[in-house]
């Protein structure tokens, strides 16, 4: 049951799925293609968390350590108890702590993602949020970014190095992110037999 279920979260991302830079935006997706040769994107899923003519940063949502919040936040009060593990969101700036929370209201001093996906970018808003607390992985910390100057992860999306794929809360928080990339990128596999 619950293969079908992952099955039937990744069957509907593969209907955003495009190879287009007209198609990047906040809130999409970007899933590396098996010929990636940067190593830093190697497997890499990540979410677009500002686009605009600057360029454009997002998180890779797909690479948790084994190193629990608390243990990384040590100076935050409010992480004293968090036990959910920290996650690599880029190689970029990697003491910059940035967090997504999962929430059907918008927390203070957040920004809309996407439906129901909000950035938390201060130290008092990720304290706020640690304070409410996280209920089933409803809140996720990142160390680092990934950023891209003006035009550049255009021009990598037309060399064929990134998949862009519609992205939701479900995605975002996937209960075993480690195991996205295969399954979104067989996804992309099968477009491209079904294309021949």
């Amino acid at each position: 049951m619950l293969a079908a279920a992952a099955s039937l979260c990744t069957t509907a991302m593969a209907a955003g799925q495009s190879a287009s830079s007209d198609d990047l935006g906040i809130g999409k997706l970007l899933v590396s293609s098996k010929g990636l040769p940067d190593p830093n994107f190697a497997k890499s899923v990540i979410l677009l968390i500002q686009y605009d003519q600057q360029g454009a940063v997002g998180l890779e949502i797909n690479r948790h350590t084994e190193a629990p919040v608390s243990r990384v936040l040590q100076g935050v009060d409010t992480a004293k108890h968090a036990s959910d593990p920290i996650y690599i969101g880029g190689p970029v700036e990697m003491e910059t702590v940035l967090a997504l929370v999962k929430s059907q209201k918008k927390p203070d001093d957040s920004t809309s993602v996407l439906s129901d996906v909000y950035l938390v970018p201060t130290k008092p808003a990720l304290e706020k949020a640690l304070a409410v607390g996280s209920s089933g992985g409803d809140l996720r910390v990142y160390l680092g970014y990934c950023g891209w100057g003006a035009g550049q992860l255009e021009n990598e999306v037309r060399q064929g190095g990134w998949w862009i794929f519609a992205a939701n809360a479900g995605v975002v928080f996937d209960p075993n992110p480690g195991s996205l990339w295969p399954r979104l990128i067989v996804r992309t596999e099968q477009q491209i037999a079904e294309a021949r």
